[in-house]
């Protein structure tokens, strides 16, 4: 579809709301979690479930600790390698980002009852882990194919709500449009400031000022020649768990932990667009001028058990609840536009932020571990989770409706396989391997572009999740019958949809605005060391 003046639109909703109003990308983007822990957790996929006898197992099935027989403590080092490759009508860039991560330090303490029947033994656990890396940059980068700008896009957001003119948008000296409660589009305004939109009076309609007059009463789109999106991601969901298990007769194993998550996200996008008259368009700036930071801390909870019905089998289950999160949300952005008129700057305010709550959903994993002899072990997990359970709401608690539709109504379960296989060569040495695979938890709709997507504060990109698996292997030498060394290499591979802004669709369902992704493939080594004492 070619690009078109916006003149007339319908309303949009996910337009016209709070200029901080989270969206479900949001909400996705604080699920995913990643495989992590421990060097041989990792080197084994995680499919630990109902295997035990490590720390990690605190995050996926804490009665896996009641496995333990002796007291341990730990700590893991790892180094993670990420490179980005987005393919943009043909048009593909890369990048990279490397780091080293302190990633876990732990103590299980392990108390026997000296009794043969009822509880035999039960333990207790601490733990810090890092659960997420969010680390990557990425590039897309297009050399012609859009038939449409970020300025039609906010130019259609600003013709939404039909009580707007110009003049709601338009900064002076005497009026603030980001102190007015009733525009709360900021992205309009920040479009209108810096020149990519104006205000036709007499067609009391917004549009793109990234046209030509076409002599005879209308105006011409400018061609855009190339477009490019650079993104750089950091940050980490951190979790500290508290742990106690207990062996019932050696039958049955039982465990519960509650755990204390900080969450540190930081975000910084830097678009430009690139016209065939020497015109150019610019949201962000490479040092940060199109940026969000998100700061959380929640809490949650894990249940779970494990039955050995057989010396060398055993079946695992365990809940884990939703984690719970209070949090805040820190904005800024910078607009440009160059043409041969002149430039013009805008940015929204300093120290813009908001406060929200936050929920996760929760999600259960069924598992099962074969234990031949003393040399091998092979083992399975399987999770599910309901990306629907969800929600968001406001500092004082009410729902956020608007993006918990959507939430209910674009999102689905997602599904995770974990296997994982360990065979002692010596009773010193052992080797490892692990697969891990999970599928996307958005439906059919958002993959197939089909759906405009809201997006926080005066960030229009975003990504679309289409699953990720990761393969790996490990070794552990255990020196002394104290002391061990664990070494893991994981391969990610990460599937994403990049969209520098949401199609807009008027009530028939007609594209008003189209957009369309860049295939992105993200794979991130990962070398993790770890150093363990039994005593």
């Amino acid at each position: 579809m070619k690009r078109k003046v916006i003149t007339v639109f319908s309303a949009l909703a996910f337009c016209v709301g709070s200029a901080y109003s989270q969206g479900m990308i949001d909400a996705y983007r604080y699920v995913q979690t990643e495989t992590g822990g421990t060097a041989r957790f990792l080197g084994m996929g995680g499919a630990f479930g109902a295997l035990g006898g490590d720390i990690s197992v605190l995050n996926v099935n804490p009665a896996g600790l009641a496995v333990y027989r002796s007291s341990e403590v730990v700590t893991t080092l790892s180094v993670n390698a990420a490179k980005a490759n987005a393919n943009w009508f043909g048009t593909t860039a890369e990048e990279n980002k490397t780091k080293v991560n302190f990633d876990n330090i732990a103590y299980v303490g392990y108390f026997p009852t000296s009794r043969d029947e009822g509880l035999v033994s039960w333990n207790v656990g601490f733990s810090y882990n890092r659960l997420k890396n969010f680390t990557r940059n990425y590039t897309a980068h297009s050399i012609g194919g859009m038939d449409y700008s970020l300025s039609d896009y906010a130019a259609a957001c600003a013709n939404s709500v039909p009580e707007w003119t110009g003049d709601d948008l338009w900064e002076t000296s005497d009026y603030d449009p980001y102190a007015n409660p009733d525009v709360g589009d900021w992205m309009s305004i920040v479009a209108m400031n810096s020149g990519m939109i104006g205000y036709d009076r007499g067609q009391d309609v917004f549009g793109s000022q990234f046209v030509s007059n076409n002599g005879q009463g209308g105006y011409t789109p400018t061609a855009i020649d190339e477009t490019v999106l650079n993104v750089s991601e950091s940050g980490a969901i951190d979790q500290y768990t508290i742990a106690f298990g207990a062996n019932i007769s050696d039958y049955l194993l039982l465990g519960a932990s509650v755990g204390i998550t900080d969450l540190n996200y930081n975000y910084i996008s830097y678009y430009n667009e690139y016209f065939a008259d020497g015109s150019t368009l610019t949201l962000g700036t490479p040092d940060g001028g199109n940026g969000l930071s998100t700061d959380g801390t929640g809490y949650n909870f894990t249940l779970g058990a494990i039955v050995n019905p057989f010396s060398f089998l055993r079946f695992g289950v365990a809940y884990n609840s939703p984690t719970w999160y209070k949090m805040t949300d820190y904005y800024y952005v910078e607009g440009r536009t160059s043409m041969p008129e002149g430039t013009m700057t805008a940015h929204t305010p300093s120290n813009a932020y908001t406060k929200y709550e936050y929920r996760t959903p929760d999600k259960w994993t069924f598992s099962a571990a074969a234990i031949i002899g003393q040399t091998a072990l092979i083992s399975l997990d399987y999770e599910l989770m309901n990306y629907r359970r969800a929600r968001m709401y406001d500092y004082y608690g009410s729902a956020n409706i608007y993006t918990n539709t959507d939430i209910e109504t674009f999102f689905r379960n997602a599904n995770t396989i974990r296997v994982g296989a360990e065979v002692k060569v010596t009773p010193q040495f052992s080797v490892r391997a692990g697969y891990s695979w999970t599928s996307s938890g958005m439906n059919n709709d958002l993959q197939d572009n089909n759906v405009s997507v809201a997006t926080v504060g005066t960030i229009p990109n975003y990504t679309i999740d289409r699953g990720l698996s990761s393969y790996s292997i490990g070794i552990g030498y255990r020196f002394t019958p104290h002391f061990y060394v664990d070494l893991a290499y994981v391969l990610r591979n990460q599937k994403d949809d990049v969209y520098a802004f949401a199609p807009l669709f008027d009530d028939e369902g007609v594209p008003v605005v189209d957009s369309w992704g860049a295939e992105m493939k993200t794979k991130t080594t990962r070398v993790a060391l770890t150093l363990g004492y039994k005593f």
